[in-house]
């Protein structure tokens, strides 16, 4: 098989992996506190220089020429896939219930069938029993979770709901004008966020390594807030049609030397028949 079919088969198939990346970016872009992700493409020549002095074996040897395969080297692949953590914009509710975070590093923790998991969708309501929880049902964790096994629950006389700055509950009961102090959220900052992995339902699993302490100082919640997607539209829609522009190019690459190969083929069989 001539090297520029197989370069160019190999980069239709990061672009294929690109273009899923950001068709589920744009499926997202109205969920809160949704965090895009992100590829990064190279090919294996770049990432081989960039890692070589790692490997034991020399540059400008005969081990080292085989190793750096010239009919693969080239060939685009995906290298890495992240997670964009940056903040999105905020969207004013005034909602009791629904909270923003301002740090990127900040989550909130819930409890899932499959254990804790963390999330920045701030958008919780009340279920039939009082608890703070998801909108998928899961219950939001207090600071004191670990310690007591107990849940944020609001009895129905409360009449007010106000949350400070670091994520502490107070309410107001019917018939009483001092606010009564109540428990706080679980807010933790993983130690890398970058090992977090996406589980579904806009939710993290945290490295197991972590101890996932309270942050109670964090000066980072905002009530009647949300945060919105991080995706950028117009820059993912451009991202997109770039892509879907490199795959029409790539396949008219593959067509010619398709072609070019069949027509090889065909004079040498006509010229050893002659």
């Amino acid at each position: 098989m001539q090297n520029g079919f197989y370069s160019a088969a190999g980069g239709m198939v990061a672009q294929f992996s690109r273009l899923d990346n950001i068709t589920n970016n744009l499926a997202n872009i109205n969920t809160n506190g949704f965090k895009g992700q992100e590829l990064v493409i190279g090919d294996f020549l770049r990432l081989y220089q960039n890692e070589r002095d790692k490997l034991p074996l020399d540059n400008q040897t005969k081990e080292g020429a085989k190793f750096t395969h010239r009919s693969v080297a080239r060939v685009p692949q995906v290298h890495e896939a992240y997670t964009n953590m940056r903040v999105g914009a905020f969207a004013q509710t005034g909602q009791t219930f629904d909270i923003a975070l301002k740090e990127e590093n900040l989550f909130f923790s819930v409890l899932t069938p499959d254990g804790v998991k963390l999330t920045r969708d701030g958008a919780f309501t009340l279920n039939d029993e009082g608890v703070l929880s998801t909108k998928q049902g899961y219950k939001v964790l207090p600071t004191d979770y670990f310690e007591k096994g107990e849940f944020i629950k609001f009895s129905p006389d409360a009449t007010t709901v106000e949350l400070d700055k670091n994520g502490k509950f107070s309410y107001l009961l019917s018939g009483n004008a001092q606010f009564i102090p109540s428990k706080g959220l679980l807010l933790v900052a993983p130690e890398n966020i970058h090992k977090l992995q996406a589980s579904g339902d806009n939710l993290f699993t945290p490295d197991k390594a972590d101890a996932l302490e309270a942050v109670t100082q964090s000066g980072a919640a905002s009530q009647g807030f949300l945060e919105k997607s991080n995706v950028n539209a117009v820059k993912t829609m451009v991202g997109m049609i770039e892509t879907q522009r490199l795959v029409g190019m790539y396949q008219k690459v593959m067509d010619t030397q398709m072609n070019e190969m069949n027509r090889e083929a065909i004079d040498k069989i006509a010229s050893t028949r002659a």
